[in-house]
C-alpha cells in the first residue's frame, strides 16, 4: 500500500501538489487547513516613484486586482521562483525576471539591481519579513502592496473524518505558519485525526512553520523553502 501523504495546503495548490505526490508514487490525502481571501487593494497603493516590483508569492497576483497589475504591468517584475514567473508572465507583465525561488536570495539579487530605488512589493498579510529587512539594509525602499491574507481553517469533523478514510496518514505537509496551528488545534480537537496521524512525519517548509506546531510530533523541516526541497525530503515510496 502506497505511502499516504496529508496536503494541508488551499486550492489551487493542493491539486498540483497531489499530482505531484502521484506521480512520484505516493496516495495524496487533501484536507486544507488554511485559505487565501482578497484584500482591497487600490491603485493609489502603487508608489509613483516605483522602478520595479517583487513577487515572492503567486497569490500575490492571483489576488491582485486587474486595476493594479494594469498599474504595475510595464515595470520589471521580479518574481522569486519558476512558478511566480509564470503567473507574472500570465498576469500581464511585459518584463519577468526569475529569481532562484527563495525570497532572500532574491532581494540580493534585487538589491545588486535597484540600489537605492524604490521596490512595489505584492505580498499577502501574513509573510515572513527577511525580504523586506535584507532590501531594507541594503538601501531599497520596498513598499509592500497586501493582496491577500491567509486564514486558518477549522473543517468539520465529519469532513475530516470522509477525508482520512479510516487509515493512518504516514506524512503530512505544511506549508504556512497558519495551517501548522490549525494542525495542531486538529489533533488537540479531534480524536480520530490524532490517533490516524500522531505516528506521521510533518514535512514544514521552514523552521518558523514547524515552531507554530505543537510538542510531541515528529517533524522534519526543508533545506530550502520550496516545495521540491520539500517533497525530496519524503524520500521514496515503500
Amino acid at each position: 500500500m502506497a505511502q499516504r501523504v496529508l496536503v494541508t495546503r488551499p486550492d489551487p495548490g493542493a491539486t498540483r501538489t497531489a499530482r505531484r505526490l502521484e506521480a512520484l508514487g505516493f496516495e495524496p490525502v487533501l484536507l486544507p487547513l488554511s485559505e487565501t481571501r482578497a484584500l482591497p487593494v487600490v491603485r493609489e497603493s502603487v508608489p509613483s516613484d516605483a522602478t520595479a516590483v517583487a513577487v515572492t508569492s503567486a497569490n500575490a497576483l492571483r489576488h491582485a486586482p486587474s486595476g493594479l497589475i494594469d498599474r504595475l504591468r510595464r515595470l520589471p517584475c521580479h518574481a522569486v521562483g519558476a512558478r511566480t514567473a509564470e503567473s507574472a508572465r500570465k498576469a500581464g507583465f511585459f518584463s519577468v525576471n526569475e529569481g532562484p525561488g527563495d525570497a532572500a536570495a532574491l532581494a540580493d539579487m534585487i538589491a545588486i539591481e535597484l540600489g537605492k530605488a524604490t521596490l512595489a512589493y505584492l505580498c499577502g498579510r501574513v509573510r515572513m519579513p527577511e525580504f523586506e529587512r535584507r532590501l531594507g539594509m541594503n538601501g531599497t525602499k520596498v513598499v509592500p502592496i497586501e493582496t491577500y491574507d491567509t486564514i486558518a481553517l477549522a473543517p468539520d469533523p465529519t469532513f475530516v473524518r470522509h477525508q482520512l478514510g479510516g487509515q493512518p496518514i504516514d506524512a503530512v505537509l505544511i506549508y504556512s505558519a497558519r495551517s501548522a496551528a490549525a494542525f495542531s488545534t486538529l489533533m488537540e480537537m479531534h480524536a480520530e485525526a490524532d490517533l490516524l496521524m500522531r505516528g506521521a512525519t510533518c514535512f514544514c517548509l521552514s523552521g518558523r512553520i514547524a515552531s507554530a506546531l505543537v510538542d510531541g510530533l515528529r517533524v522534519a523541516v526543508a533545506p530550502d523553502p520550496n516545495e521540491d526541497a520539500l517533497l525530496e525530503l519524503l524520500g521514496a515510496p515503500d
